[in-house]
């Protein structure tokens, strides 16, 4: 609830430079909160026997990025993405060892360890800070970053500010004063990796699904691509990622989903609750209430993040 504080404090004027506080949402309900308290006093358990032996033939144990882990369903094929793309960047994407539990911000597992097939070796910070819509926004910042498309970096905060990492890396940092927020220029210019992770910090402090919904555009499933997500902004709300895609002979797609949650944890691949044995999301099946294992969505909800993401090669 650290997150949740420091909204609060953002409303009524306190000063702020260099923050450490956290973010799932833009903001917390109370119902939210109980919904968060109840999936962790859930019994924690990992997959059972059964639930191994049923995905060994579309999980392969041995494969340490995406897709080399999952396969595809008999008929499907990946589609064809371009060198450098983001759909590129994550199918090569390094992942935990196979039935890895996911971790807390703090090292410890997540209650819950029924809604995964798969971990993202992604970065997380040890604050409670990188929660869903921060997770999204990391892996578009690692992508950017990692094709020096640094100008894509660029995310606002729930009150309209724009944190453009090209300021960032020239030495600008970022004054917030109530709700008020500004640039001081009081660092030498630096675009190390470590200096991307103190601006993304500051980012999951005071961005969250509220501020990433207006950053967002509806789009129609048949027009689905790698990045895009589910997501219902505001409070409480919450987003997942499609981190892969496949086709059929007819055209028909399916996808991958993973997120973050709260408390900040582990980027991780979900299973379909549909069908356990197989995690791809197929667009006949789609239908809304849309199901995932721990949030459902709304008709709309499927939408393409403005990011200035570009699926072809960076130049």
């Amino acid at each position: 609830m650290k997150k949740l504080v420091q909204r609060l404090l953002f409303g009524i004027g306190i000063l702020s430079l260099g923050i450490t506080f956290t973010g799932c949402h833009a903001s917390h309900s109370q119902t939210d909160s109980q919904k968060t308290i109840s999936r962790q006093t859930e019994p924690q358990a990992g997959p059972t026997e059964t639930e191994t032996s049923s995905t060994l033939s579309l999980i392969d144990a041995s494969g340490m990025t995406l897709e080399s882990r999952i396969h595809t369903s008999d008929g499907y094929t990946r589609t064809k993405e371009a060198d450098g793309s983001l759909a590129e960047f994550l199918r090569n994407y390094a992942m935990e060892p196979d039935q890895s539990p996911v971790l807390l911000y703090d090292g410890s597992k997540k209650r819950n360890q029924k809604a995964h097939v798969a971990v993202f070796d992604l970065p997380l910070e040890h604050e409670d800070l990188q929660q869903c819509a921060d997770s999204a926004i990391r892996v578009y910042a690692e992508y950017f970053w990692s094709t020096k498309q640094y100008d894509r970096i660029a995310f606002h905060f729930t009150n309209g500010f724009d944190a453009q990492y090209t300021k960032w890396a020239d030495g600008y940092r970022i004054r917030v004063n109530g709700n008020n927020v500004s640039w001081i220029k009081s660092a030498q210019p630096d675009t190390s990796y470590d200096s991307l992770k103190d601006y993304l910090r500051i980012v999951f402090s005071y961005a969250g699904t509220a501020s990433m919904d207006t950053e967002a555009q509806p789009i129609p499933l048949s027009d689905l691509q790698v990045g895009d997500v589910f997501l219902k902004g505001g409070n409480p709300g919450h987003v997942v990622m499609v981190v892969d895609l496949c086709e059929n002979a007819d055209g028909k797609k399916a996808f991958l989903l993973a997120q973050g949650y709260m408390p900040a944890q582990q980027f991780h691949v979900l299973k379909n609750p549909a069908h356990e044995d197989d995690p791809w999301y197929y667009e006949d099946e789609v239908t809304y209430p849309f199901h995932t294992p721990e949030y459902t969505f709304q008709k709309g909800s499927l939408k393409r993040l403005n990011y200035g993401i570009t699926h072809t090669a960076p130049e």
